[in-house]
């Protein structure tokens, strides 16, 4: 147990150290450990995982590696998790802090930064297009795929509402109860 510990604590600090613009960014490092290399998770888990760690009070990427913690060990794990996130955060933001003032009209420090953000951009378009592709199951689920991201990108909505109405359309329009002798729709 304390291997799958120090970990999932590993795991989390270096994607918190490679998260450059927030929570967002940590969504394609997050799928690959996750749900490419270890299979701990399903897209749809990683996905369900993120939505409630945007719809929850804090910052988007502690509260997504707390989910995945508890889900691979219960408290120890949400905690180990936590902490490693936690971790790399507070050392590049102490480093930041030490440096910033000094290096921030640095012109090779702008470029590189836009740089960063440009990279940054086109890992996050690919995970979200690949995650669409794998979880959004029939022209219903892509109208409210479309109509989620009109609502934010274009009208400037809050996150927060959205989810909240996607969920409940998805609850109304979705939530069919698997039939009895399919057994592809019953969760562990």
């Amino acid at each position: 147990m304390l291997r799958e510990l120090w970990e999932l604590f590993a795991i989390f600090f270096r994607i918190g150290l490679f998260s450059i613009g927030g929570g967002y960014v940590m969504l394609p490092m997050l799928r690959r450990e996750m749900v490419e290399t270890r299979r701990w998770l399903s897209d749809e888990e990683l996905l369900n995982y993120y939505a409630i760690g945007q719809a929850t009070p804090g910052i988007i990427a502690i509260n997504t590696a707390t989910f995945v913690g508890y889900k691979r060990r219960g408290v120890p794990g949400a905690i180990a998790a936590t902490a490693g996130m936690v971790g790399s955060s507070l050392i590049i933001i102490t480093v930041i802090a030490m440096f910033f003032a000094r290096m921030q009209e640095n012109p090779v420090v702008q470029r590189a930064f836009q740089g960063v953000r440009v990279a940054v951009a086109m890992l996050l378009s690919f995970t979200v297009f690949s995650l669409i592709r794998k979880t959004s199951k029939g022209l219903g689920a892509l109208l409210v795929t479309g109509a989620a991201f009109v609502a934010v990108a274009l009208f400037d909505l809050s996150p927060i509402p959205v989810l909240i109405v996607a969920g409940i359309i998805g609850v109304l329009a979705f939530g069919k109860k698997p039939e009895q002798g399919d057994k592809s729709e019953v969760r562990r």
